[in-house]
């Protein structure tokens, strides 16, 4: 019992890993072990029965926080277009945009990926539709088994770090900071992951080209009368919207601008410019694009639209996440009815695929404030404070130390679960030793990406798993024998790209601004820099007349 009474915090943590490890329910899980060492801690004499009187206004504030309504807006958003058709649309058509070059396929399922991950934010929906749309095409034009599995599956995981991502909700709210500054400092990472990628892809490629071919001549649709792919009208009308949004940018952004908000508008100008060129060819029928130009125009700028509509708003400071989540939803459900794809199957399977999310979300939510409030009643966030603070390396070495402890435990436990049990813990302490908790949670954020890719437990390798061939069959176009994909080339294709994601995490702690440009828009006015003189002679107006009756502001 003496024991117990030291080491009560401890035990509460090391207790609840062990059930989680067994495979019992999160929410339930974590519940019941707040309300049980809760009762423990009474009769052992840690404090009184009152503290629990704080645990109805700590549950009815998880429910009435406005913030988390962008989750069920967001995934709303992003099964409405996944179901509706989008992903292959985009797989198809920058399929048929790079699949000429060698890995080109694979370039392609990276650029959708992170077109996905910045209109649905979940993980499942890009993994399982990209798995089912893109694989059966790689494996068709001999592409290295691991190296399209681990492209899909990585890919997919974008959405976890690319907003409007629910990971970035879930970690704003743990560390009590803005979504919206969660967002901004996220958007540069995403970019330079999605980048490594694409790097890495055609590295490979030009290392070993028979695992990632270019698609054959016979297989390319988008072909001109001439013979040519027609890429040339394509790179001229980019280049043309490129020049009118670096014009744009030029003329109407103040030089102080911040960086995201130059992103957005940049990409909003540049679509714009491309589409309305498009059109204006389409109408005109003047024949100045190809066909492979007008099909990129028309499928990638809708999605982007969306993007600025959800992002763009949020950004420029117009919405909040929840309302820019709002709007998103509805923007998802035009583009489906404009598209004819929207029946009513379709949408009651969103609406309850997203009210399960959702309750899964704010179940665990609920579970971890039961076990927060016990934890620290025990003491545990003196424990945990005490426990990092005194790590050799200040603020290094308590970085180091919590990215190598998160990622050991992404092993076994998925993002939420990491979320709303380490989170709590790990962000006062990142308070207290003055490290910014925007950057902190963005590195959160990268690290536990790789929980969707840890063999054998990661998510996106399961969902891979499930749509992957489990025999060999014989493809419908070229009538050939393909073998199937095993669940060991899955496992070992996410290897290469768990090392990007790790790269990642050292990039970001190594350039903090890659992150913490989200405040190069606030003020740079110190408050304690301003002196309020007070005229002791306030003139002929007296207190309420005339110039000398104001205090002067220096």
């Amino acid at each position: 019992m003496d024991f117990l009474m030291l080491n009560m915090a401890p035990v509460m943590f090391a207790t609840l890993v062990i059930f989680l490890l067994l495979g019992f329910p999160v929410a339930f899980t974590l519940a019941a072990h707040g309300l049980l060492f809760g009762l423990l801690g009474i009769k052992l004499g840690f404090f009184t029965p009152d503290l629990f009187q704080a645990l109805p206004q700590r549950i009815f504030g998880i429910i009435a926080n406005d913030s988390l309504l962008a989750i069920p807006f967001f995934t709303f958003m992003g099964l409405i277009l996944e179901r509706s058709g989008m992903a292959e649309d985009l797989l198809e058509t920058i399929g048929q945009l790079f699949g000429p070059l060698r890995g080109g396929l694979a370039i392609a399922v990276v650029l959708v990926g992170a077109m996905l991950g910045a209109t649905t934010g979940v993980v499942s929906a890009s993994v399982i539709s990209m798995g089912l749309i893109s694989l059966p095409i790689m494996l068709r034009y001999g592409y290295d088994r691991r190296l399209a599995s681990g492209v899909i599956a990585a890919s997919g995981t974008l959405s976890q770090i690319i907003p409007p991502s629910l990971v970035l909700i879930v970690l704003a709210d743990q560390l009590g900071r803005s979504i919206g500054d969660m967002y901004r400092g996220a958007i540069i990472p995403g970019g330079i992951m999605v980048g490594l990628y694409i790097l890495y892809v055609v590295i490979l490629s030009l290392l070993r080209p028979k695992a990632a071919p270019a698609i054959p001549a016979e297989a390319r649709t988008f072909i001109e009368p001439s013979g040519s792919h027609g890429t040339r009208s394509l790179l001229v009308l980019m280049a043309i919207s490129v020049a009118a949004a670096a014009w744009v940018g030029e003329l109407w952004l103040p030089p102080g601008t911040a960086i995201d908000e130059r992103i957005v508008i940049s990409v909003l100008v540049w679509g714009l410019a491309a589409f309305v060129l498009a059109v204006l060819n389409k109408m005109l029928r003047l024949r100045l694009l190809s066909r492979i130009a007008e099909r990129v125009t028309f499928v990638m700028i809708p999605p982007l639209f969306l993007i600025f509509l959800v992002l763009g708003t949020i950004f420029l400071g117009i919405a909040t996440p929840t309302e820019g989540g709002a709007m998103g939803a509805v923007g998802a459900i035009a583009m489906a009815v404009l598209r004819n794809r929207l029946p009513m199957t379709l949408l009651k399977q969103a609406m309850v695929t997203t009210t399960k999310l959702t309750s899964f979300v704010i179940f665990i939510l609920i579970g971890s404030t039961i076990f927060t409030l016990t934890f620290r009643g025990v003491d545990g966030d003196l424990w945990v404070e005490h426990l990092l603070v005194s790590l050799p390396g200040g603020q290094i070495g308590f970085l180091l130390i919590v990215s190598l402890f998160t990622f050991v435990l992404a092993f076994f436990l998925d993002f939420f679960e990491l979320a709303f049990i380490i989170v709590p813990l790990l962000g006062p302490v990142a308070d207290k030793m003055g490290i910014d908790l925007i950057w902190f949670g963005v590195l959160l954020a990268v690290n536990m990406q790789t929980s969707f890719m840890h063999p054998p437990f990661g998510f996106a390798l399961f969902y891979l798993r499930s749509v992957a061939p489990k025999d060999d069959y014989k493809d419908k176009l070229t009538g050939r024998i393909i073998k199937k994909v095993t669940t060991g080339q899955i496992y070992w294709g996410s290897v290469p790209f768990i090392c990007i994601q790790l790269l990642m995490v050292l990039i970001v702690l190594m350039f903090p601004s890659t992150v913490t440009h989200y405040k190069s828009g606030e003020s740079t006015v110190d408050p304690s820099t301003v002196k309020i003189d007070m005229h002791s002679d306030y003139g002929s107006g007296g207190m309420y007349g005339g110039d000398g009756g104001m205090p002067a502001f220096k």
